[in-house]
């Protein structure tokens, strides 16, 4: 009976240990991603063994090389046409070209957004949010108005002190939470 009470109040410590409790613990399987599995052909010995090509150390293995599409097809690769005047009109709504490193851009923002879920020991210990913004923050009114009294002055919209906007003052309270 004491051994079951012991267990009963350790699963609450061990739930809050974080989503992965299971897993470091073996109670959950994890196959392999079927994207990154992959096979290799079968080994195989010949009739005999001078038939075999002399090794080569670097070459890429021959059951492993593609052959060319024209080997496969059995057509010889012809120059690029100009393009016709609907693919030319496909193009053009189309828009501009992806940039050259859109691979790694969206590689980025594939990052920023796979982010693992916080453990409850991080939640607890960092709960404040991160609160300070980068930048300075401007006056919106009063850079308008300095805007307006440079262009009715003839003067350049770079001339004056530009507004910046003061952070509310914090209570004792605010700080605590």
């Amino acid at each position: 009976m004491k051994l079951f009470r012991t267990v009963l109040l350790g699963l609450p410590l061990l739930a809050g240990c974080g989503g992965d409790t299971a897993r470091s613990l073996g109670f959950t399987r994890d196959p392999p991603d079927e994207f990154q599995v992959t096979t290799r052909a079968p080994l195989s010995v010949p009739p005999r063994m001078t038939d075999l090509p002399l090794p080569t150390p670097g070459a890429p293995r021959p059951q492993e090389q593609r052959p060319p599409a024209s080997a496969i097809l059995g057509t010889v690769p012809q120059a690029a046409a100009a393009p016709s005047g609907a693919e030319r009109a496909l193009l053009a709504q189309a828009g501009q070209a992806a940039p050259d490193n859109i691979r790694s851009q969206v590689d980025a923002e594939s990052l920023r957004l796979d982010r693992p879920d916080r453990s409850v020991v991080d939640r607890l210990m960092f709960w404040r949010a991160d609160q300070t913004q980068p930048g300075t923050a401007l006056d919106a009114q009063r850079e308008a108005q300095r805007l307006r009294e440079n262009a009715a002055l003839g003067r350049e919209s770079t001339d004056g002190v530009t507004p910046v906007a003061q952070p509310p003052r914090r209570g004792l309270l605010d700080s605590i939470f």
